[in-house]
């Protein structure tokens, strides 16, 4: 299973079922996509009910409360010891190279620097994944990043973009928090504003790698 934060917005809920469906195809096994919450299923219903060994592969791009509490307090709480669950997707180099892809289709011109926008976080341990995924953002780009959040610690849009920046949302699916990214980085004078990674094959790519080390040999995926 894959078990993705979960959004109001239905376009940033199939992400989640795309690249489930993608990966599950890819690995040839059995998949059911999964939220923490504002999606169905959630997390804790489909954890609880699942028939087989499994392994949870997160789509959740850096770590936070939910990877910290959420998630490991729902295998708990089901009496499951045959549900492997997996840490965060970032940060990687596969969505660095998705993140380049998205800023050369918005536009982003080779040597302009970006300002990669997360929605953020409070917690001390996904502020390293933040700053390690924009270090290898700047790598895969060839040119300086410079980092920002929407929430939680670390510098706002505002404080952070220049007059012709491009900006790249390390965000994986539509939503609230890609509103208020194009928002805040047009308004603070971006040129550029990239899609989200969304289900990209790179990122795929990586999920199919994070179920297969976390799956014991002939165990799929629920």
């Amino acid at each position: 299973m894959t078990v993705a934060h979960g959004t109001r917005a239905a376009a940033g809920n199939e992400v989640a079922r795309e690249l489930t469906a993608a990966a599950a195809r890819a690995l040839g096994w059995e998949a059911t996509t999964s939220y923490v919450e504002l999606g169905a299923p959630l997390f804790a219903d489909v954890v609880s009910t699942v028939e087989t060994p499994a392994v949870a592969v997160p789509l959740l791009l850096s770590t936070g409360y939910h990877l910290r509490q959420d998630l490991p307090a729902a295998v708990a709480a089901a009496g499951r010891d045959d549900v492997r669950l997996g840490r965060a997707l970032g940060p990687d180099r596969l969505l660095a190279a998705a993140q380049v892809d998205r800023l050369r289709a918005a536009g982003a011109t080779p040597g302009q620097p970006v300002v990669m926008v997360a929605a953020g976080s409070t917690d001390p341990a996904a502020a390293a994944d933040l700053a390690a995924a924009s270090h290898l953002l700047a790598h895969a780009w060839g040119a300086p990043v410079r980092l920002a959040t929407l929430a939680g610690r670390g510098p706002r849009l505002a404080e952070v973009v220049r007059p012709g920046d491009a900006v790249s949302p390390y965000l994986l699916a539509t939503g609230h928090f890609h509103r208020k990214a194009r928002h805040d980085a047009l308004a603070a004078g971006a040129s550029v504003v990239a899609d989200v990674i969304g289900p990209h094959p790179r990122v795929v790519q990586l999920v199919v790698e994070r179920a297969l080390a976390l799956a014991p040999p002939a165990v799929g995926v629920a």
